[in-house]
C-alpha cells in the first residue's frame, strides 16, 4: 500500500509542511505498519517550521487532550498539534520511523500513550501492536 495516495496522506501533502519538522502521532503508525487497514483521521506533531506553515493556514486553539494548541484542517481530518503529552517533540521527530518519506512514532511510543490514554477504543488496538510486535521478534 502506498500511503502516499490515501485521501488523509493527500491532504496532509496539500498542506506542505516541511516534512523535517512533524512526526504523525495517533494511531497513523499503526496503519503504516499494516497493523490497521484504515484510519479516521491524521494527528500530526510539528514543530519550528511546519508550526508556523500550520498556524498561517488556520487558527490555533487549546487542544482537548493537553496543554497544548492546535489546528484542524479538513473538517479535522489532519489535526496538527504542538506538543503530544509529556514528550519532547524533537525526540519524536528524531526517533521517528519513516515510511514514504514521512517521519511516523514509533510503536512503542502508540503503545506508551494508548495505554495511558486507556481508552476503550484503544484496548484493541493495545492489543493489535502487541501482536504484531510479536510477529516481528
Amino acid at each position: 500500500m502506498d500511503l502516499l495516495e490515501l485521501p488523509l496522506f493527500q491532504e496532509l501533502l496539500s498542506l506542505e509542511l516541511p516534512t523535517a519538522d512533524f512526526v504523525i502521532a495517533g494511531s497513523g503508525p499503526m496503519l503504516a505498519h499494516g497493523i490497521k487497514p484504515e484510519i479516521g483521521d491524521l494527528d500530526i506533531v510539528a514543530r519550528g517550521a511546519a508550526w508556523k506553515k500550520a498556524i498561517s493556514l488556520g487558527e490555533p486553539v487549546p487542544a482537548p487532550l493537553g496543554y497544548v494548541e492546535h489546528v484542524l484542517f479538513f473538517s479535522g481530518n489532519v489535526e496538527v498539534l504542538n506538543g503530544w503529552f509529556a514528550y519532547s517533540v524533537d525526540e519524536l521527530i528524531e526517533e521517528a520511523d519513516v515510511f514514504s518519506g514521512l517521519n511516523f512514532s514509533p510503536l512503542k511510543r502508540v503503545l506508551e500513550w494508548k495505554t495511558q490514554l486507556a481508552r476503550k477504543k484503544d484496548r484493541a488496538d493495545i492489543e493489535a501492536i502487541h501482536r504484531y510486535l510479536r510477529t516481528r521478534t
